[in-house]
């Protein structure tokens, strides 16, 4: 049998990772629908994406409408992301984006959210995001990976996405 404890990865010693900026998307997020109560496990929401904006120092566009999002609100407070959606760069190539996270508000905010922003920096908002673009330009979309930083306000959702060097 191999012993595993003399075994330690060469990057544990070498590599620690770090992000970079890539760009940010403004998307217009249509008012909820909620699904109902899923048999104890929360509340789907359904979202509809009605456009928005991606800015960013490579790629620059216009989020189309039609995507959707479907949150799952736990009972412990969690809001599990789960949203698609497309968008057209500037050169008018299709790129389609696909976001998973989580969102956790402490309960005396969520309480008194009633449709204001709160400062990102008093709850949790991050993704990890899986794209697709065809070949040529914008195809380092599809050969990273991308974690975003979100902050909601009623009508838009504002997510910064960071590559992971």
């Amino acid at each position: 049998m191999t012993d595993l404890s003399s075994a330690e990865p060469i990057w544990l010693k070498t590599m620690t990772p770090q992000l970079e900026f890539a760009f940010a998307t403004k998307v217009i997020v249509n008012p909820a629908r909620a699904l109902g109560n899923l048999h104890g496990s929360g509340t789907r929401l359904i979202m509809t994406v009605g456009g928005g904006t991606v800015e960013g120092p490579a790629i620059r566009g216009t989020i189309l409408p039609g995507g959707t999002e479907w949150p799952l609100v736990r009972p412990d407070g969690v809001d599990s992301i789960d949203a698609r959606y497309s968008f057209e760069t500037d050169d008018g190539t299709l790129v389609n984006i696909r976001n998973t996270g989580y969102r956790v508000i402490p309960k005396a905010l969520r309480d008194n959210m009633k449709g204001e922003v709160i400062d990102a920096s008093q709850y949790y908002f991050r993704t990890y995001s899986v794209l697709e673009a065809p070949q040529g330009k914008y195809d380092w979309l599809t050969r990273n990976v991308f974690v975003g930083f979100g902050e909601r306000h009623p009508e838009i959702l504002h997510l910064w996405y960071y590559k992971v060097l």
